[in-house]
């Protein structure tokens, strides 16, 4: 017979899920193919079994995102029969809405948030499901688990309502949307014990393996074309793996033997420092994701 076991949190987020898809006319999935967005998709299949999950998937695709993610991505869409929605942070670049950003730290991770609200804008949707947790930044820690945007996306951490006894109120304004998040309380560890315990499949960025590579700032950046590098900056193969995945541009490699899900896990144990600390766009500035949320970032 096989285990059964009861996951606290696990029941937290279907109950969010179900309460999305009650509250709201036209929720949205927002995928990135990272471990905390896959989480989220096995939860929905959970959450509305044995139906299928009654959104779609929108990924927000900066062109710069990491083959291996966008291959998963499509072969998970493709395992499940979902529905995809791409949306791409060229279009918005061709069409005169953002600028290319220019020199040593230039990237189109802040850049999505144009192309993001666009395809709110597009296909009205009411609600946008992320995968934020509590415990990965400060700016995080203080949003609702149901987080009220204005007419513009943007972010008032003084104007969030309480949510008092696991009530969650959807009631909205003509214009405004809901980021919704139903993973808010959990850690980065419980991501990785779930996918341990669920055996969801995961990017192989994740695990250790060999890449080219060059320091700066004390950080580990990928080398590639969409990166840029100085000519001193001497690129050197390292045994590398990824703690949190996202553009090429803003994400940070860490050194690590861990090949397998219970390797990663006990390596997870042992950090003394958030995944956030691997994303090169958070060194911008202290109050950097604030910043971002409050146009209208994840």
């Amino acid at each position: 017979m096989p285990t059964i076991y009861f996951n606290p949190k696990e029941a937290e987020s279907i109950y969010i899920l179900r309460e999305v898809a009650a509250q709201f006319e036209r929720p949205v999935l927002l995928f990135s193919g990272g471990k905390d967005s896959i989480t989220l998709v096995r939860l929905a299949q959970k959450a509305f079994y044995p139906a299928k999950i009654p959104f779609p998937l929108l990924h927000i695709d900066t062109g710069h995102n990491f083959p291996e993610t966008i291959q998963f991505r499509d072969e998970l869409v493709k395992e499940l029969g979902l529905e995809l929605i791409v949306r791409n942070v060229q279009d918005s670049i061709d069409q005169g809405k953002v600028r290319e950003e220019k020199g040593r730290y230039a990237s189109r991770n802040t850049l999505q948030t144009t192309t993001l609200l666009d395809a709110i804008e597009e296909f009205k949707f009411d609600a946008c499901i992320g995968g934020a947790r509590r415990d990965e930044e400060k700016a995080r820690a203080k949003e609702r688990v149901f987080s009220v945007r204005d007419d513009f996306g943007q972010w008032d951490e003084k104007n969030q309502r309480p949510e008092l006894f696991d009530m969650l109120n959807g009631r909205i304004d003509q214009g405004q949307n809901v980021r919704v998040f139903p993973i808010s309380n959990w850690t980065e560890l419980d991501v990785w014990e779930y996918i341990k315990t669920e055996n969801i499949k995961i990017p192989s960025i994740y695990f250790a393996h060999k890449r080219e590579v060059f320091f700066r700032d004390g950080l580990i950046w990928t080398a590639n074309e969409h990166v840029y590098r100085e000519p001193h900056e001497e690129v050197v193969e390292k045994m590398v793996r990824f703690r949190t995945v996202g553009d090429m541009t803003c994400t940070a490699a860490v050194l690590s033997q861990a090949d397998t899900l219970d390797a990663v896990v006990e390596e997870i144990r042992q950090s003394t420092i958030s995944e956030r600390g691997a994303r090169i766009d958070d060194k911008r500035s202290e109050a950097a994701m604030e910043k971002r949320k409050k146009v209208g970032y994840f």
